[in-house]
């Protein structure tokens, strides 16, 4: 059986006496694209800094990420882990995690820049980026207000492909976009997923069912920090298990579930 990029043992995340996250246990494995959702203040935002190490989970928990229980780490080894790039974190406003006044193609080489690797081969890993995400060269030459929010975005996920990451986590990656742009994201990732395979795995947040639904090969629901259903995306859409999971779906007029999961181009109404 194919050795999981990430394992999730009861993890467990409290803020002060609140308990944000309660006893999370997930797999995600090579290749698959698990969609993250529930409404505000589930705690799938903190879900995916905990795998990023960004806070620390509580006693008892354990995390593997391509193999290495992390969960120990600090100082100088947590710094060195998230420097080799095993994972990468895209988030949910481009337009503030770009540097304004910095043109976006050193934006997306500046990780590598800072690593010591060669121009050359910096500049040949931002093409196969660009190229990934179906950004023209052209526009990078921009600053990133000359950019549309769905260029914005494919930017800054082709920032983190540079890396070759093994996992990449994707926070609300199309909430703040207009429909169009939404669908080029969604198309990007989805083009992604089948360019790249067993590669790369993604863990991609959203409240947005919806969006989750075209791109994900299981979903995930989180419901006040605990995990209320788990299952391939078309089963969870066509056959929900848990009344939250229905509610979610009656919100959405139309889902259509993965190409890969359906067996014809008909979407599944709710």
């Amino acid at each position: 059986m194919t050795v999981p990029i990430l394992e999730l043992e009861d993890l467990t995340v409290d803020y002060g006496r609140v308990r944000v996250l309660d006893r999370i246990s997930l797999t995600v494995r090579p290749g698959e694209v698990v969609g993250v959702v529930g409404e505000s203040g589930s705690g799938k935002t903190t879900l995916a800094k905990a795998v990023l190490r960004a806070v620390d989970p509580s006693a008892g928990s354990r995390l593997v990420v391509d193999g290495r229980d992390v969960t120990r780490l600090r100082g100088g080894a947590l710094r060195a882990w998230r420097r080799g790039g095993a994972v990468q974190y895209v988030f949910q406003d481009p337009l503030r995690s770009l540097d304004p006044g910095v043109r976006v193609a050193d934006s997306i080489v500046e990780g590598l820049r800072i690593a010591g690797v060669p121009a050359a081969d910096a500049a040949r890993r931002r093409a196969a980026a660009l190229t990934a995400v179906g950004l023209d060269e052209e526009l990078i030459a921009r600053l990133p207000a000359g950019l549309s929010g769905g260029q914005r975005q494919r930017a800054a996920i082709a920032r983190a492909l540079v890396v070759e990451p093994r996992l990449l986590l994707l926070d609300e990656p199309v909430s703040a976009l207009d429909a169009a742009s939404r669908d080029r994201v969604v198309q990007a990732l989805i083009a992604l997923r089948d360019a790249r395979g067993p590669e790369l795995a993604m863990l991609v947040i959203s409240h947005d069912i919806g969006s989750l639904a075209a791109m994900s090969d299981r979903l995930i629901v989180l419901d006040h920090g605990r995990i209320v259903e788990d299952g391939p995306t078309r089963r969870v859409i066509s056959r929900p298990e848990h009344p939250y999971t229905r509610l979610l779906i009656d919100s959405v007029p139309l889902i259509h579930t993965p190409r890969a999961n359906r067996p014809s181009p008909a979407p599944v109404r709710s």
